[in-house]
């Protein structure tokens, strides 16, 4: 086995959503930086594919979210800029559900705080103005113009690309198998095919880090997660310019969508989708027909013109926090080690800023946008 003699500034383990991000954030500021990833890039055996990935400003999951989506929209759009790639969509969206539901509440109470322009509609106004939907004509939901979708595949392409044209080595192919902190604080990585040695660590390996960190243990669980996509009666009504991303509570659970884009179908999703808790490297990747009918019958009750023929299913992992809020932090032994974790499935859209947090994680190891509330020191 190869031990490479060159030392880098800082190696990035995990190069799917949230690692190209890193990856490019460091390269960025002029510092040698690896990234391995055991899979190709990008790939389909984790949580950074999937064609379409939600991006809202209106964030009902906590208040504290919106300075880094506000960041994460510039990023985007920079990148998008920088590389020409297809990778974000503003179709606006729709987060709904009963009037005292946190969906429809909690996103209301973040545009509310934060001044973001919404409109609050009932169910009934929700199905006149956007054909396609059909929700109980009581609900409320808030819309938001500039929700849409980050296209996730491009992402990771296009953050790669422009990490690679600053000098950072991407690796793919090639499987990580542990670490350790070297005599004068470094770290040493050690992967199926060699052996590199830096000043820093940024573990960005989804559902597989807490194999790589002790203090992860139990804290960042990885579950199985199913996705359709239904060929529309009519694929016109599901266009991204007329129909909004959506998420939605309903007695049946929590889902979210997406209008029809790249590839046939109306795509849904349920959050938690069979509370499936699973091993990475063992679990089954097959999407069967009980994941189907668990997201035909929503689609056949609230978006009945989308409920067409099958046209793909497939699985991914979300990877959860027992608070479902993120975890970014350096490790309590290893202030040399920065982490990315728990996600929850809500990240995706927050890659480009997480990415920028984790470069400042592993250069300063702090960062000046608010992160109190992703510290590992909460589950204490």
């Amino acid at each position: 086995m190869s031990v490479r003699d060159d030392r880098y500034d800082v190696a990035v383990v995990g190069v799917g959503g949230m690692g190209s991000a890193t990856a490019y954030h460091l390269a960025d500021r002029g510092l040698d930086v690896v990234g391995l990833e055991r899979y190709d890039i990008p790939h389909s055996q984790g949580s950074s594919h999937g064609i379409t990935r939600i991006i809202r400003r209106a964030y009902y999951e906590h208040p504290s979210y919106v300075p880094l989506i506000e960041r994460a929209y510039d990023l985007w759009d920079d990148l998008a800029d920088e590389t020409g790639r297809d990778i974000i969509h503003r179709t606006g969206s729709i987060d709904a559900g009963p009037v005292d539901n946190d969906v429809f509440a909690g996103s209301k109470r973040s545009c509310e705080e934060h001044d973001i322009p919404h409109e609050v509609l009932t169910g009934a106004e929700v199905n006149e103005r956007f054909p396609g939907y059909e929700l109980p004509e009581d609900y409320r939901a808030v819309y938001q113009e500039d929700g849409g979708f980050v296209v996730p595949e491009q992402s990771i392409i296009g953050h790669t690309e422009a990490a690679q044209a600053r000098g950072a080595e991407i690796r793919a192919r090639e499987q990580v198998e542990d670490w350790a902190e070297t005599n004068d604080g470094g770290v040493r990585v050690r992967t199926d095919r060699g052996v590199y040695v830096a000043d820093a660590l940024v573990l960005a390996a989804g559902a597989w880090n807490y194999k790589l960190a002790d203090a992860l243990d139990g804290l960042a669980i990885p579950e199985r997660q199913a996705l359709a996509w239904f060929q529309p009666e009519s694929p016109a009504t599901f266009a991204p310019e007329e129909f909004p991303v959506w998420n939605l509570s309903v007695p049946e659970g929590r889902f979210y969508g997406f209008p029809v884009h790249d590839v046939p179908g109306f795509k849904l999703g349920k959050y938690h989708h069979r509370d499936e808790e699973v091993d990475p490297d063992d679990f089954d990747r097959e999407p069967n027909r009980a994941d189907e009918a668990i997201l035909r019958d929503v689609t056949e009750k609230y978006f009945p013109e989308a409920a067409g023929p099958t046209m793909s299913l497939a699985t991914c992992m979300f990877t959860n926090s027992p608070d479902e809020h993120f975890i970014l932090d350096t490790l309590p032994d290893h202030p040399q080690v920065a982490v990315g974790a728990g996600f929850s499935g809500h990240g995706f859209k927050f890659a480009s800023v997480i990415g920028e947090i984790l470069a400042d994680l592993a250069v300063d190891g702090e960062s000046d946008l608010p992160l109190d509330m992703f510290s590992l020191d909460r589950f204490e």
